[in-house]
């Protein structure tokens, strides 16, 4: 059950100091939400036309029209979810699929498509809100087998939602167990994308099916394949509590993997000190430091999102802190719409300020781990915001102006940064097409 504790009054009586001295007291975390963040992450003109709406004229047409064009400007499914990563059968998308990178398929059952926590920096969040022509899920996973055995380049299965682990064992197990058949032996590696490891570790130490769940997992790992939660963390405190240190530890000893990783969340989680926290608890109880994400070009995300040179001073603070077993964490990284793109520094190269970029997952798999830079922007916030480094006009991964590869001059896969507006605009044109395109 959920508990709410209410402060109200006008500002500047003490609110906000008395709701911190009752989370230091508190015997579990809480939550602290100030109304004003709410009113922030909608710009001023659209939440004054809502309020218009919802309290004098109370036209609910109107209102849900206009909150249907909020959220397609807030760019649903971005990085080409819905028209780039969706496969294709006997030309036709297979629901509940996604399939961007060679090795790795992305799998939605249905089942598994709300979650504990609905987190509204949370990049998913089409998934939760009703936009069921954007929905990706499948009822089962008869389709995702089949497009498995046709695909032996594949060795990951990535698991995903919403949350899978809202599922109870039966119901996980149903969608897991056809996955360790002998015909799947080039599927090595099970992920389970999860936010329940820091939200609801319950699932693993006291729900009623949660001793179920450990012999699921065992068995998965006793198949030969790697069983890997991927466990969505925020911030260092939601590792503090016992319950969620021995979720991890139960996890890990079933023999599975689990790997913490998060998005960097103004006015959440900016103190490196906070991660370096993270990152040293979870190598202590067993786990696996791997991504610090640059917080996603959808939903509210000018309220969330920070500079990139921030977020690289952050992460490089971070680091710094920890032993050589926390390192094996990866960031900031942008999941954009050619790949996951880390930052790895600023330099300067010839009196020119640099962000230094590459690859550390790509479209083309050519393009993994290969350097490249762009003009030091301390405002950008995303992929699409920088410049080329050097004179160029493009980026290698765009092409040159004749559609090859502008540093190697070999003819290439061409991506081009499609900025969040022109995103949106393509995901508006196509809101009411069931059949999304897919590469």
């Amino acid at each position: 059950m959920a508990r709410v504790i209410l402060f109200n009054g006008v500002g500047s009586v003490g609110k906000t100091s008395l709701a911190r001295a009752v989370q230091d007291a508190a015997a579990v975390p809480l939550l602290h939400v100030q109304m004003d963040a709410f009113l922030d992450m909608l710009p001023a003109r659209e939440y004054e036309q809502l309020r218009d709406l919802v309290l004098v004229k109370k036209d609910d047409a109107a209102i849900a029209q206009l909150v249907h064009g909020i959220r397609m400007r807030m760019n649903p499914h971005p990085a080409g979810q819905m028209t780039h990563n969706v496969p294709r059968v006997n030309d036709a998308p297979l629901k509940g699929l996604q399939h961007k990178y060679k090795e790795t398929v992305l799998f939605f059952p249905s089942a598994g498509q709300t979650c504990h926590a609905y987190c509204t920096f949370c990049f998913r969040w089409p998934q939760f809100v009703g936009m069921e022509e954007m929905k990706f899920d499948a009822r089962e996973c008869t389709g995702l087998v089949a497009y498995l055995a046709t695909h032996p380049d594949v060795t990951d299965v990535l698991i995903t939602g919403g949350d899978p682990m809202i599922m109870n064992t039966r119901s996980l197990a149903e969608f897991i167990e056809p996955l360790l058949a002998p015909e799947l032996a080039h599927i090595q590696n099970i992920r389970i994308g999860t936010k329940s490891v820091a939200y609801w570790p319950q699932r693993y130490v006291s729900d009623k099916d949660s001793d179920d769940l450990m012999r699921l997992f065992e068995r998965v790992v006793k198949s030969g394949k790697n069983l890997a939660l991927m466990g969505h963390y925020n911030h260092a405190a939601e590792l503090r509590q016992p319950i969620a240190q021995q979720a991890v530890k139960r996890i890990v000893g079933t023999g599975a993997t689990l790997r913490m990783q998060g998005p960097l969340i103004r006015h959440i989680n900016e103190d490196p000190n906070s991660w370096a926290e993270l990152w040293t608890t979870g190598v202590r109880l067993g786990a696996i430091p791997y991504y610090m994400f640059v917080e996603r070009d959808t939903g509210p995300r000018e309220y969330f999102a920070l500079p990139l040179a921030r977020a690289h001073e952050i992460f490089q603070a971070a680091y710094s802190m920890v032993s050589g077993l926390s390192r094996t964490v990866r960031g900031p990284s942008m999941s954009a719409f050619p790949g996951k793109v880390v930052i790895d520094g600023v330099v300067t190269i010839n009196g020119e300020k640099l962000f230094a970029l590459q690859f550390l997952q790509a479209r083309n798999p050519d393009w993994v781990r290969r350097p490249f830079f762009a003009k030091y922007d301390p405002d950008a916030t995303w992929l699409d915001h920088l410049k080329p480094a050097f004179g160029r006009k493009k980026f290698f991964f765009e092409g040159g102006e004749d559609g090859h590869d502008v540093h190697a001059g070999a003819p290439g896969r061409v991506i081009p940064i499609v900025p969040a507006q022109a995103q949106v605009q393509t995901h508006d044109r196509r809101a009411s097409d069931t059949q999304p395109d897919a590469a």
